[in-house]
């Protein structure tokens, strides 16, 4: 190797490094991830469920509530068309909510890729067994599908959640028995109801908030992502969400790429987008920042 290329071998080497520790430093609790680059489209395992998915979700629930969000307000075939461009990209995980009102969004988007392409999660605010054999019902027809891949119970706050919702844990459970969903938990939204779901074996799946700023986090990102890792030693999937921190990340979107691609205790992640610029900038920075 003559001088120069030596040279800039050395200094390509040091600024490599320099990136690293800078993001060691930045975010203290990732200094053990391992340096593997992460596709948004790699297919992943969720946890022990044998559901297998791409690494990034299309969500459609940003500032979601009264059955509409963002995404929903862009239009039947406003919303339908970002979510079948995800697909081409090769984003095949698509998260909803009775919440949100994205069932018909993205029953007619998939009518366009195919029911089998595609893992479908959705989540509910049922209590009783009634309530959740209903919504199971109306979900189901909403979507334009007998099989729900995964059903959340949303926005777990209290601690004793598992007693307040037995009655549509037991349906869930039975419709998991008998195919009409494949895996079931819950979205946490304090650390309270993030705790009872790490040790609670009938959660398969937790969706719960992360961000490197604790934007409408349940506490600060050391301490969910130390019950994230529990939750995945456990063998449950998990899913993160409030990426971006609800909008407050959007005018930093490496930082928050980054933060969520070095996460080990993610398998995957959602992000709402509203265009397909925002959504080619996350595919594309992705690798990159995973392993910066």
């Amino acid at each position: 190797m003559n001088k120069i290329h030596r040279r800039r071998f050395v200094s390509r080497t040091l600024a490599g490094t320099a990136a690293f520790l800078s993001g060691i430093h930045q975010f203290p609790w990732l200094s053990a991830a391992p340096l593997v680059k992460k596709e948004a489209t790699d297919r992943v395992m969720l946890g022990s469920t044998g559901i297998k998915l791409s690494r990034l979700a299309m969500g459609s629930g940003t500032s979601g509530t009264n059955y509409s969000s963002d995404q929903v307000r862009l239009g039947l075939k406003g919303f339908s068309d970002l979510l079948v461009h995800g697909f081409d990209q090769g984003v095949t995980f698509w998260e909803a909510a009775d919440q949100y009102g994205s069932h018909a969004c993205l029953n007619a988007a998939m009518r366009q890729v195919g029911r089998n392409n595609l893992v479908l999660l959705t989540k509910t605010h049922a209590r009783t067994a009634p309530q959740m054999r209903a919504d199971l019902d109306r979900f189901r027809k909403e979507l334009g599908t007998e099989c729900i891949d995964v059903v959340l119970l949303h926005c777990m706050m209290s601690g004793k959640w598992p007693e307040e919702r037995k009655g549509a844990m037991d349906v869930l459970e039975e419709a998991r028995e008998k195919g009409i969903i494949r895996a079931h938990g819950v979205s946490c939204h304090t650390l309270e109801a993030l705790l009872v779901a790490a040790k609670h074996p009938w959660v398969q799946v937790d969706q719960a908030r992360i961000n490197p700023i604790q934007a409408y986090m349940d506490a600060d990102p050391s301490t969910v992502i130390s019950v994230l890792q529990e939750m995945k030693k456990a063998g449950k999937g998990v899913i993160g969400m409030k990426i971006m921190g609800q909008g407050k990340l959007s005018h930093e979107p490496d930082k928050a790429i980054e933060h969520a691609g070095k996460l080990d205790c993610l398998d995957c992640f959602t992000i709402g987008f509203t265009n397909s610029k925002q959504l080619d900038e996350v595919v594309t920075k992705l690798p990159r920042l995973s392993i910066s």
